[in-house]
């Protein structure tokens, strides 16, 4: 009976041995569980974080892309203070349109950007490029990266050229009219497919403002863009625009420039200013100074 009793005994306390081991196991799992459970949802969570950075990541390139595969090509222009800016891409429907100061830019929110860069005095918009022009104070290596910004950002963020739309189609100077005599129809084609295309790839245009058909023969045009104030527009009107136009057209005497009223007080101005400083000059040439 002792024998029997003591190894029941020893069964039993086998058993409790096993039966506290598991219990020490589940207690283990069931801790483990618990210490693993958060860092298991702390895993899922920086997991699910990276697939939406990594969503988003894959998203932003998109337009990253977009932005820099837009390439801005510049081409220089026989007027040194005009840089033309061409963005790969249609910026006005039909005609041309330019900004000379502040308050014109206003129509345009593109244009209104760049006038405030500090040193630009002109925006033209061609057919597919944009005419920027400076003063003769600022230099185009710092104004550049500017221009190049502000234009980049303006297309592709797909904004319209004008706050009304009417304005994206320009001037029609030379449309041909149902009034206009032969002779001016013939002037008008000849400016709208021979000379515009050639002025435009310097950067400018023209606008046809008129001919004196019953006095002095003399077609009036005014230049734009790059082509105003260029030291080579003189040339540009007699050995290019009217050597053309009297080889065609007998009845044309000569072109000439027209002005707008702000032009000629401006030139007014600076003629002034040459007389004063030539007369100061010659003050001190004549009380020995020589210069």
């Amino acid at each position: 009976m002792t024998g029997v009793t003591r190894t029941s005994v020893s069964l039993l306390r086998a058993a409790s041995t096993t039966s506290a081991a598991a219990s020490s196991s589940r207690v283990a799992v069931a801790v483990a569980r618990r210490s693993v459970a958060p860092l298991a949802r702390s895993m899922m969570t920086a997991s699910t974080s990276a697939l939406r950075a990594s969503a988003l990541t894959r998203a932003s390139p998109v337009l990253s892309m977009q932005r820099r595969t837009m390439f801005i090509q510049t081409e220089s222009t026989p007027n040194e203070d005009s840089l033309k800016f061409l963005p790969g891409r249609q910026v006005m429907e039909s005609g041309t349109h330019e900004f000379l100061d502040t308050r014109a830019s206003m129509a345009s929110p593109l244009a209104k950007k760049l006038f405030n860069i500090p040193g630009i005095v002109g925006v033209f918009y061609g057919p597919d490029f944009v005419t920027v022009s400076k003063d003769a104070e600022h230099q185009w290596s710092t104004l550049k990266p500017e221009i190049y910004s502000s234009i980049m950002e303006f297309f592709t963020a797909g904004h319209p050229l004008f706050t009304d739309p009417e304005s994206s189609h320009g001037s029609s100077d030379t449309v041909i009219l149902e009034t206009d005599s032969e002779v001016v129809a013939m002037i008008k084609e000849l400016l709208d497919t021979r000379v515009r295309p050639a002025i435009q790839e310097d950067g400018g245009d023209l606008e046809y403002r008129g001919f004196g058909e019953d006095t002095d023969g003399i077609v009036k045009v005014k230049l734009k863009g790059s082509c105003r104030g260029c030291d080579s527009s003189t040339v540009t009107l007699k050995s290019g625009i009217e050597r053309m136009l009297k080889h065609y057209i007998p009845e044309v005497n000569g072109v000439e420039q027209v002005l707008d009223p702000e032009e000629e007080i401006a030139l007014d101005e600076f003629a002034k200013l040459e007389q004063k400083l030539e007369k100061d000059r010659k003050k001190e040439r004549d009380m020995g100074f020589s210069l």
